[in-house]
Formats: C-alpha cells, structure tokens, sequence
C-alpha cells in the first residue's frame, strides 16, 4: 500500500518529479511574495502596522522561493514550466478568491474590502501551504538534502499562525445557559 512517506520517497528520489516538486513551490512561494509586497504598499497609511506584517510574511514567502530554487541548483536541476493546473493561487483568482493582479498592479490604494479580500485569500492559502508543510515535515523531515529546508519553512509557517486552526461559528446548544427569556439585542447577530 502506497503511503505519504513512499510517495514523497519517490518525488525526491526521482530528478523530474522533484524538479517539478520544487519548481511548483518556488514559483507560488515567489508569486505570494510579490503579492504580499504589492498588498502591503497598497494599504493606507492609517494601518501602517497591518503592512507592516503583510511586507514581512511576504518577505518570509520570496525567502521560502529561493530555499526551493535552492535546492533545485544543490541537485543541478533547471527550473520547470508550472502546469496551469499546479498553479493553485491564479486558479483561486480565476475562481474569483482573492485580489485579481490586475487590480493589484493598478496600484491603487485598497479598500477595506480589498485588505479583507487580501487577509482571507491569505489564510486559505496560508492554512494550506502550512497543512502540506506539517506533512512534508513528518514525512521528509529527517531526509538528507531536503530535511533541513523542510525545517525552516515550516517553522516559518507555526510562527504566522498557519498551524492553528481556522475557527467555525456556530449556535451554541443552549441558547440561554444563564437562564431567563432569550431577548435580541440591537446590533447583535
């Protein structure tokens, strides 16, 4: 029976398929940098500290990027064209999740709206790229060439929140534990 640990075996044990491993993360990695940086000098001045993160989770994606095409050159490996089908962050904009680039590259400063879009549309991708980094982890982790990289990457994901897990909201079972009429209060949901 095949497993997460036999087929990473045979991703990195295989020139292309790692080739094609590492050039799919490199390139999202580098495309939600660019973004990060594109979103952090659109927001407006009055939240100077929210850019501020955004610019430095971007500058952890771009360093994540190179950690890829790092080890890309380490094996003597070129880079490959991404599938369009790999490419997971133009396939969420086409679904119409996230800042389309179009608007990014505008250059115009965003809206509330906008820096929501841009907050959710970085936590889907963020909980996923961290989800796939915990599995990378326990299963390559202490793999020579490759376990190293995996670390720091992932460490870089525990230290962005990616690892906790995205709360649900809903009814609580007893709607009024404290007892008494249930009464609505205006501007609560």
């Amino acid at each position: 029976m095949l497993s997460a640990r036999t087929i990473y075996g045979e991703i990195f044990d295989n020139d292309e398929a790692f080739g094609l491993f590492c050039s799919i993360a490199a390139s999202g990695e580098a495309q939600g940098g660019w973004e990060n940086g594109k979103i952090a000098a659109l927001v407006p001045g009055s939240q100077a500290g929210l850019a501020a993160k955004i610019a430095r989770h971007g500058a952890d994606e771009d360093k994540h990027g190179r950690i890829f095409a790092a080890l890309l050159r380490k094996r003597g490996l070129e880079p490959v064209a991404v599938p369009p089908d790999a490419d997971y962050t133009m396939r969420l904009e086409a679904a119409g999740t996230g800042l389309a680039h179009s608007r990014l590259r505008r250059g115009e400063e965003l809206t509330e709206a906008g820096i929501v879009t841009c907050l959710a549309h970085s936590r889907v991708t963020g909980q996923r790229a961290s989800a796939q980094m915990r599995a990378l982890l326990r299963h390559a982790g202490d793999r020579p060439g490759i376990g190293r990289a995996v670390r720091v990457i992932s460490a870089d994901e525990e230290r962005l929140g990616g690892w906790r897990r995205m709360v649900v909201l809903r009814m609580p079972a007893r709607r009024n534990a404290l007892g008494g009429p249930v009464t609505a209060q205006p501007g609560r949901a």
